[in-house]
Parts: C-alpha cells; sequence; structure tokens
C-alpha cells in the first residue's frame, strides 16, 4: 500500500489536510502517516498511524517509513506569529535545517513528489502596487519586517525543491499561502513581537455578543479569502496529477471588499442581536489582492467550494465541533 507522510501534522493547516485525506483517499490504495513534534494520541483515536518525530534530529527520521512512500507532505515551519522575538537561528533549525532534511527523505526513499507550502511574502514587493498576484510574476520580496527573514527561509526550500526535481526526479509542487482562514481556539497571534488578536476572530467574538464593530479604512477595499479546506482541495489533487513540478497561488480567485466581509460576520454570528457597522476611514486597513489561480484550475482541477458566506458557516460548525480543540490547546 502506498504512503502519503504528512509532516506538520499536528498545526493548523496539517491537522485538516491529514482529515481531509483520511475522508478522500482509497484507503484500499493509500494510506496516511501523520507526522509531528508532539506527544499526542489524538490520530490513534481516529485510526490514523502517527510518529512524533523531530525535524530537526536526522536520527528521528529512522522511525519513519522507507518503503512504498509516494508523497511527502511539508507544512512544517516556525512562523513569525507565533514567536514573540526574532530568532534567526530558530528559522533556520526548522525552516531550513529540518526542510532539507525532510527533501533528504524523500530522495533516500525514493518518494515520487514533495508537496510545500511556502507564503505569499515572496511576492511581498508587488503588495498596494498590483492587486492580481499570479505565481508566474518573478519573486520579489521585501528585507524588512517581521516577514522578511522568514520569508528568507522559505524561500531557500522552494528553490531547492527545484535542485531535488531536476538532479534526483522527486516531483515538487509548492503553495505560496496568503492568511488560510480556519476555526482554532487560539485567538492571538504576534506582529513585530507585540502579540494581537486576530481580526476575523475578534470581529466574530464582537458579532457573537451583539457589540458594534468598526470597519476601518476604504469598505472597498478587497482580499482573497481562503478556506482551509479549499487549500485542501488543491493540494490533495496536486498529488495526483500526471506532472511532477508547479507553483500555485492559493485561493479563490474572488475579490470579498471589506463591506462584505463583515456584513457576512455580522449576519451568520450575530443573526438575532445585530450588530452594527461603525465606519472609521480614519484608519488604516490592508493592501487589496486577489490571487491568480488560472494555473491550478487547469492543471490540478481545482474548483473552489468555500466562497465567504460557505466558509463563514463551516467554521461556524467546526467551532461548535471542536474537533482539533486537543491539539492546538496552550
Amino acid at each position: 500500500m502506498k504512503k502519503i507522510i504528512v509532516f506538520g501534522a499536528t498545526g493548523n493547516i496539517g491537522a485538516y489536510f491529514v482529515d481531509y485525506c483520511n475522508s478522500n483517499l482509497n484507503k484500499k490504495e493509500f494510506e496516511i502517516v501523520a507526522v509531528g513534534r508532539k506527544n499526542t494520541d489524538f490520530f490513534k483515536k481516529n485510526s490514523i498511524e502517527y510518529i512524533q518525530c523531530d525535524i530537526t534530529n536526522k536520527s528521528d527520521f529512522n522511525l519513519l517509513p522507507a518503503d512504498n512512500v509516494y508523497a511527502i507532505v511539508n507544512f512544517t515551519g516556525i512562523l513569525p506569529a507565533y514567536i514573540h522575538e526574532f530568532n534567526p537561528n530558530l528559522y533556520v533549525n526548522t525552516n531550513i535545517v529540518g526542510s532539507i532534511n525532510i527533501l533528504e527523505y524523500a530522495r533516500k526513499i525514493k518518494a515520487d513528489r514533495v508537496l510545500y507550502t511556502q507564503t505569499w511574502a515572496v511576492q511581498s514587493a508587488y503588495w498596494g502596487k498590483t492587486e492580481i498576484l499570479s505565481p508566474t510574476m518573478p519573486k520579489n520580496y521585501l528585507y524588512t519586517g517581521d516577514h522578511a527573514f522568514y520569508t528568507i527561509t522559505k524561500d531557500m526550500i522552494e528553490e531547492s525543491m527545484k535542485f531535488y526535481y531536476q538532479e534526483y526526479g522527486i516531483g515538487a509542487f509548492v503553495f505560496r499561502l496568503p492568511n488560510v482562514y480556519l476555526y482554532n481556539p487560539n485567538k492571538s497571534y504576534y506582529v513585530d513581537g507585540i502579540e494581537k488578536k486576530i481580526g476575523y476572530r475578534y470581529m466574530i467574538d464582537e458579532a457573537s455578543k451583539g457589540h458594534d464593530i468598526e470597519m476601518w479604512g476604504n469598505p472597498n477595499s478587497f482580499k482573497d479569502v481562503l478556506y482551509v479546506k479549499d487549500l485542501c482541495q488543491m493540494m490533495y489533487k496536486s498529488m495526483f496529477v500526471n506532472k511532477k513540478i508547479g507553483v500555485y497561488n492559493a485561493g479563490t480567485g474572488i475579490r470579498t471588499s471589506l463591506k462584505n466581509q463583515i456584513e457576512g460576520i455580522i449576519e451568520v454570528f450575530s443573526p438575532n442581536l445585530k450588530s452594527k457597522i461603525i465606519e472609521r476611514p480614519d484608519k488604516s486597513n490592508y493592501n487589496s489582492f486577489v490571487m491568480d489561480i488560472t494555473n491550478a484550475k487547469e492543471e490540478l482541477g481545482y474548483e473552489p467550494k468555500y466562497f465567504y458566506k460557505e466558509y463563514l458557516n463551516d467554521y461556524k460548525k467546526e467551532m461548535t465541533l471542536k474537533r482539533f480543540d486537543e491539539l492546538w490547546m496552550k
């Protein structure tokens, strides 16, 4: 039976991806193996094999399957959103050394392909200058801010995957991710070392209480709102296409305005209390953007299913079910 190894399976996106694969794989042909740093029996309870592994420790890879590994999915990484102070060694050890160890594992066991989640910040120099971000646009990123060094480390692995593809024939699929929306019980993150509440989580909480919600800046500014389950679909389909390399900007290709975002949150999370929107044009908000997903549609057969209202309703369901809380609670 062919194996699909998912590194970073205990993380936000990784847990959803393992669940997606477990629901969609042909169990007679494929089996999923979840890999992560945490000591947990969460996956065992769901009849999924789990192996605890520190990717920065080469000897830990001896614990992993050595035969019949078809695909490897790499969700690992240290993100600036989860650390309160700049630590370049932490980025290097996990994002570079750890991911190179994964690529070496793929080479030694002759995996067919590797999937890798990259940051959309490799195109950060375009933010505010162009609204449509295409995967065919040359990488062009900023060297300042809390994402700069993180982006450098992530980019090294994207480039390294090209080497492993050309030198060893290992398939290389790279997915550039904007903010990926998903339910998680933890509601804060770090920006330049300062802990802040996640914006959409704050608005959901306020709407649930019937409180007024401030709308900062231009109500017509927009973003491409990507729900985790659409990302899972895109990545899942890349495992079975008859090609060996591709770079994809993950998204829906749909512009959702700030006004529509807040109105949707009020409709779904404040149906009876009906929060009011307070316009604050004096406050700044984000640069508008939408992802060009043309090649994901044409090459992978990807079709987003969770447009804005569908995402909110499914998010509300996941928030009620709390399926992954034991993995993520601090």
